[in-house]
């Protein structure tokens, strides 16, 4: 019988022992708790951070890339076009052939006629459609 009491004592200071431990714990899990989701907001935070800080630096590369790619592109178009103007024999012969070329270009598109007039001012003039038959 007295080994009967003392186990119950036992099992019921185990039992007190579990709820303090619970009250005194569970708050200071929570604490903990809390600052592990801190902490972890806060990486996200960083982590976010950093991909708009790469995505930024992306889009600026790749602007400078396109606007040096552009100016290499000017550069050869003006090189060029300066070359055709020298072997014409000057900008207003290029101008001249240019026209032309695009006259060419353009003839065969629709039910249209060419029809080349020199004029005064050596640019030529287009007739572009034909007179309706009478």
């Amino acid at each position: 019988m007295r080994s009967d009491v003392a186990a119950t004592f036992i099992i019921i200071g185990v039992i007190v022992a579990m709820i303090v431990a619970f009250l005194v714990g569970w708050p200071q899990y929570n604490v903990y708790r809390k600052q592990m989701q801190g902490r972890a907001a806060y990486e996200q935070a960083v982590q976010d951070r950093r991909i708009r800080v790469l995505e930024a630096q992306a889009a600026l590369d790749s602007a400078q890339l396109t606007a040096q790619a552009e100016i290499a592109r000017a550069r050869g178009t003006n090189e060029a076009n300066r070359i055709m103007a020298e072997s014409l024999g000057g900008p207003e012969n290029y101008l001249r052939w240019s026209y032309i070329h695009m006259l060419e270009e353009t003839a065969g598109s629709g039910d249209r006629q060419i029809i080349y007039i020199p004029t005064e001012a050596g640019m030529p003039i287009l007739e572009a459609g034909q007179r309706p038959a009478r």
